[in-house]
């Protein structure tokens, strides 16, 4: 069976990067495109949103319903409590390209990649490391960044770079936060294309497939595809673990006439 959308009169064209808030149990999310930041409560169905100046990318947990939040003029504090937003700081990046998706090592660095934007570029992203006003270029070359995802030692990080349509795994430096690129761990043979990505109890990859109508499960040790599941939507573009180790699905619209799912947020029981 299908899973149908959580929230139904969410009408995006593209939704990205969930995270589930384990201490408060609240999900943020994001509207790339309508420079929204949400914030659902599933126990009571309320959807908070805030509205940033320009492409909101991915979402950053700090504590109490507040979360720093990036978009292309900067990376933002927002208070769910009082519904505020303030400038926090901004990197020095170029007008051709914007943030996309990010993730915080256990040290407390924030770590995102940038995308050409409004036009894909071939690698002229790059993935930054920023901590307490510095921040360093770790990964050059990028097109389309997606799918930071630490070990859950924390030493291990996977990336992927969306049109090389693979998983990287590089050495992570929690003293220095740099990286040493080790190899390919998983390569997509269909039309899929990797996206978003998270990591499960069991230290399995969940991927979020555009163009693949689906999530699928990996193993990063061997590279095998152990699962999928299918949503009623082509473009899937991120996953993240709740408490019940269940999924949120964010997706985007397509341009498939019967397409009437794309940019909706689902809700995937595993358990």
């Amino acid at each position: 069976m299908n899973p149908l959308p959580i929230i139904s009169d969410l009408n995006s064209d593209l939704l990205e990067g969930p995270v589930f808030d384990s201490k408060e149990s609240l999900l943020y999310f994001v509207s790339i495109l309508d420079f929204l930041v949400f914030c659902y409560n599933p126990s009571t169905g309320e959807v908070l949103s805030v509205k940033l100046d320009s492409p909101v990318s991915c979402v950053f947990l700090l504590d109490q319903k507040r979360v720093m939040v990036a978009t292309k003029n900067g990376f933002f504090k927002v208070d769910f409590n009082t519904l505020q937003k303030q400038l926090a700081f901004q990197m020095d990046i170029p007008d051709f390209v914007r943030y996309n998706d990010g993730i915080r090592d256990s040290e407390g660095r924030f770590i995102i990649g940038t995308m050409g934007f409004p036009v894909i570029k071939d690698h002229i992203g790059k993935v930054f490391s920023y901590s307490e006003g510095t921040y360093k270029v770790i990964i050059e070359n990028t097109t389309i960044s997606n799918g930071l995802v630490f070990s859950q030692d924390g030493f291990t990080l996977y990336f992927v770079d969306s049109p090389t349509k693979k998983v990287a795994k590089y050495a992570y430096n929690k003293d220095t936060g740099d990286v040493l690129f080790l190899s390919y761990v998983i390569t997509f043979m269909g039309e899929s294309i990797p996206d978003g990505m998270c990591m499960d109890n069991e230290g399995m990859l969940w991927i979020a497939e555009y163009g693949g109508g689906c999530v699928s499960r990996w193993n990063p040790e061997n590279g095998q595809r152990i699962e999928e599941r299918k949503l009623p939507c082509p473009n899937v573009t991120s996953c993240c673990l709740d408490n019940n180790l269940n999924l949120y699905v964010t997706t985007a619209k397509s341009n498939i006439k019967d397409d009437k799912y794309g940019g909706r947020l689902f809700y995937i029981e595993l358990n």
